[in-house]
């Protein structure tokens, strides 16, 4: 007699996305860049504009006055990314879901209680995950 394996239980978009959520959550990850970016940007221009102003003591007042302009327009403006995806639009949804399930591939699991414990074990899988995460959500 054969062994029974486990059979796999199709996953939904949604069960994966909560177990990417689920990961980064768990990493503590947070999505910056972008808002980073625009921090920056607007730091390094009023502190250009206050040292063509006021020479080496505007550039220092012009950089204090930008980082603290640019900290205020950012402010709540950096969100976890389980609130990211679940906010995709379905098509971006649907091609995350696609590239991770890609990775999941070669796990058995019956359910997605049961898929999450095994990638929350596997310290290489989450790896993986956490890559795709971070290039899709910079793209």
């Amino acid at each position: 007699m054969l062994p029974l394996r486990h059979k796999k239980k199709p996953l939904s978009v949604d069960d994966v996305m909560k177990l990417l959520g689920c990961i980064s959550e768990y990493e503590d990850v947070k999505v910056t860049y972008k808002c980073s970016k625009k921090g920056a940007t607007i730091a390094g221009s009023v502190a250009f504009i206050g040292g063509l102003v006021g020479g080496p003591l505007g550039l220092a007042a012009g950089g204090a006055v930008g980082g603290l302009l640019g900290a205020w327009m950012t402010w709540g403006q950096f969100k976890p990314i389980p609130q990211i995806i679940m906010e995709l639009t379905p098509d971006k949804k649907q091609r995350l879901y696609n590239e991770a399930t890609a990775i999941l591939r070669d796990l058995e699991w019956v359910d997605a209680v049961e898929l999450t414990k095994q990638v929350m074990g596997n310290e290489f899988v989450k790896k993986q995950l956490l890559a795709l995460l971070r290039k899709f959500l910079k793209g």
